[in-house]
């Protein structure tokens, strides 16, 4: 019997927050700064996620960029990891690259003796690496329990070769998640292609932002914000899919 899927919606706000909630999506991960594909969020969005019923990973991403660290910024996102652990929430989200584009293992070691007992995700660093395959082995050899990716493409349906691969050599050692450009009018391909039963989407809509607040830099001209409707688009497709 194959597994139910599940939803993981990615949000940067408490208002996205209470719509997660109050839709029943399986998991969050809670980030600051979508438009730059997730960083660290603020200490009281994580107090305000730490009473939640769903269970709320918390991504640990210190700065914008590729994913290579020094030690300045891994004592930042051993620190937020602390404070994720002390607020109870159920797990973190991290990854690191070395400069020739492969799983930085020491670092990682570090971050996910940190994390023990919490959840973790190792998220789309592996998109970047030279050998995504040699990657899950690593993840699955540091304890993470799931992978993050859109196949090494732009978007997981231009990457539905790869997921399928990804997901045959992780053999069930480890869950493959597939993100980017989810939604409810690709779920079933992506589903039924990759046999893959784990989703990640943003479910956002464009958001309408002033000219003053462009023109001073205040906000991005990518700003997307959550949308319900798609939430429940997923969701229902996933009922009826199962």
């Amino acid at each position: 019997m194959k597994p139910t899927p599940t939803l993981e919606v990615c949000i940067d706000n408490l208002q996205a927050l209470e719509t997660c909630i109050a839709l029943g999506v399986d998991r969050i991960e809670l980030c600051s700064s979508l438009e730059l594909g997730g960083l660290t969020p603020s200490y009281g969005l994580m107090l305000a996620a730490a009473s939640c019923p769903v269970p709320v990973y918390v991504m640990i991403r210190p700065t914008s960029g590729e994913f290579c660290y020094d030690q300045t910024q891994l004592t930042v996102m051993l620190k937020d990891i602390e404070i994720a652990r002390e607020l109870g929430l159920s797990g973190v989200v991290f990854g690191a690259a070395t400069a020739d584009s492969r799983l930085d293992i020491g670092l990682l070691a570090e971050l996910c003796l940190a994390s023990e007992g919490m959840g973790k995700t190792l998220h789309r660093v592996i998109d970047l690496l030279v050998d995504p395959l040699q990657a899950i082995d690593q993840a699955v050899d540091l304890g993470f329990e799931r992978i993050l990716t859109s196949g090494g493409a732009l978007s997981a349906m231009q990457g539905l070769a790869k997921l399928r691969k990804m997901q045959r050599h992780a053999q069930g050692r480890i869950e493959i998640m597939a993100g980017a450009g989810v939604s409810a009018d690709n779920l079933i391909e992506l589903l039924q292609s990759t046999q893959i039963s784990a989703l990640h989407s943003s479910c956002s809509s464009a958001m309408t932002v002033s000219e003053s607040a462009l023109a001073f830099g205040f906000a991005s001209g990518n700003a997307r914000q959550t949308d319900p409707n798609k939430i429940q688009a997923i969701l229902d497709k996933i009922s009826f899919k199962s």
